[in-house]
């Protein structure tokens, strides 16, 4: 497991806290009330802990295959339903969701190896990640890929607690299956939308892993 890159400064900033609250703490309250001194150093040792898990990148063995679509993200598919993309497609399309938890791996991923076609950030709300509306009405980054099989939009969506959407790609990059794409800090969604008909892999309510889970096929 290793730390991925987006989370250095945050955690440094955030180890610093950490010292000079339990510095305050052991010169002013443990010599007084010492148990309260140790609830400090707990629970902000325990917050620190949390905040450097976030950040984990895991090593995996990732999934690839010509005619696989990978999850995107780590999660819970939330929804699994045909929608009308207004954004890039004008059509109708296969939409998958993945619900982000603040303790699930943040790190995105491609879903298929092909050409960047589209590429647009958009302004938004924070509406929390599962409301209907949070797909177009959030702050997103949304991207399209394209190959022999056809092209897929993948859209990253902010949360209520998600402050910050980062996207490496751009457009006319030809990108490799299962390879790091993007980040999102803190709870958040992803968004698949596929052609109609595409044989979905995942179930509802399914926990699934990014880069490793099959979420569809051609």
């Amino acid at each position: 497991m290793t730390i991925h890159r987006e989370g250095y400064p945050t955690i440094a900033i955030s180890a610093v806290i950490f010292a000079v609250i339990n510095l305050l703490s052991f010169y002013f309250i443990s010599a007084h009330v010492p148990w309260l001194s140790y609830i400090i150093f707990i629970v902000t040792l325990a917050l620190l802990l949390f905040l450097i898990s976030f950040f984990r990148v895991p090593n995996r063995k990732l999934t690839k295959g010509e005619d696989l679509i990978i999850c995107p993200a780590d999660g819970k598919v939330v929804v699994i339903e045909e929608i009308v993309d207004e954004e890039f497609f004008k059509d109708r399309r296969l939409q998958v969701s993945i619900f982000m938890s603040p303790a699930n791996v943040h790190q995105n991923r491609n879903p298929m190896s092909g050409e960047v076609v589209y590429n647009q950030y958009h302004k938004g709300k924070y509406l929390v990640a599962w409301h209907p509306k949070s797909s177009t009405e959030n702050e997103r980054h949304s991207i399209v890929l394209r190959n022999g099989h056809g092209e897929i939009l993948v859209k990253q969506i902010a949360g209520a607690l998600a402050k910050r959407i980062v996207n490496y790609l751009t457009v006319g990059q030809k990108v490799e299956q299962s390879a790091e794409y993007g980040f999102i800090k803190f709870g958040s969604r992803v968004d698949v939308l596929l052609p109609v008909g595409t044989k979905v892999n995942v179930q509802l309510n399914q926990a699934v892993q990014g880069g490793v889970t099959v979420l569809a096929t051609w």
